[in-house]
Formats: structure tokens, sequence, C-alpha cells
């Protein structure tokens, strides 16, 4: 007789990857499911904090709680973006990037980050390698690549991961094999 709590098998709960995602892939992997909450009308970006192979928080980028999104107007850089060049106008911007909001949940939540592995699907900008290596995250691992725009500006960033690197703070890109993007 058959289970009469069987459920009928679809495709999806079949879908397998050829391998199985490192530890590392698996926690990028979540942080590009995390960016899928982004309601930037620019770039969606996730990220997840990571303390003993333990998920601690996740962020994406928005605005703050509260106020209104950037497709309600609510980011004055995502409104008007004529009116910005390209990479320019964060000063400005209302949004609080994803790295921010993962150490703030934290926080909140009242984890530690000391020691902490932020995974995120964009290379943090200068500000958010600021914060994550004065919050005591140890390491960064990004999924894209970002440079600032602006010539001087970009020496100062490549200043700063320098710095980093010196001081022991892994800032290095984390490629993921197409077919674990496969959501088949």
């Amino acid at each position: 007789m058959a289970d009469p709590v069987a459920h009928p098998t679809t495709s999806a709960d079949l879908r397998r990857s050829a391998t199985r995602p490192t530890r590392e892939q698996y926690f990028m992997l979540l942080a590009v499911a995390t960016r899928e909450r982004a309601n930037c009308l620019r770039r969606h970006v996730g990220a997840v904090l990571v303390a003993d192979q333990r998920i601690i928080a996740t962020g994406y980028n928005g605005t703050p709680t509260g106020f209104p999104n950037c497709d309600e107007g609510g980011c004055h850089r995502c409104s008007h973006p004529e009116s910005y060049a390209e990479g320019r106008g964060y000063d400005i911007c209302i949004c609080v990037h994803a790295e921010q909001n993962a150490v703030l949940q934290a926080a909140k939540l009242g984890y530690s980050v000391q020691g902490a592995a932020c995974y995120s699907t964009l290379r943090p900008c200068f500000g958010c390698l600021k914060e994550l290596y004065q919050s005591g995250v140890s390491a960064v691992r990004y999924l894209n690549e970002w440079t600032p725009s602006d010539p001087v500006e970009a020496a100062a960033y490549d200043s700063l991961l320098g710095e980093l690197a010196g001081r022991g703070v892994v800032v290095a890109p984390l490629e993921l094999p197409a077919e674990l993007l496969d959501l088949r």
C-alpha cells in the first residue's frame, strides 16, 4: 500500500549539482540568495557573516528599516541616477550596505563578529572594508569585483587593501562554478 503522506516528487526536488559545494561556496550561495531581498534600483548585494563555520548574520543593501524603499523614492541616488556619475554619490546614498546590515544584525542579536568571515556578492566598498575590519572580521570573500571609478579613490582603496593584507585580513575573490548556480 502506498504511503498516505507521500508527496509527489517534482523535478526541482531531484535537482542535484554534479559537485557538492565547499563550505565557502555554500556560504557564498547563501549570500547570493540573501541579495534577492534587496530593493535597490541599482545593484543588489548580499552578505553573510560566519563564525566557527556557523552563520551568525545576513544582510542585503537597502534603505533603513521603516524608510521608503529605493523604488518608492527613498534614496535620492537611486531615484535620480542621471545626477550621479558611475560610482559617485555614495556619501548621500541613504541605503545601508549589505555588509553593514550583516554587522548591525549580529550586534542586535548579540553575536560577536571577532574573527568572523564575511561572504559578499560584491567586493566591499572602502567604508564597508573599514567597518568590517574595525568590528573584528578577519576574512572577506567576494563574488564580483568592485573598484572605485575615480583614480585617486582607487589608489586609496588599493592602499587600504594592502594595509588590511599586512594585518592578516584576507580580502579575496571566491568563484562559484556555474553548475552551482543552475537552479533548474
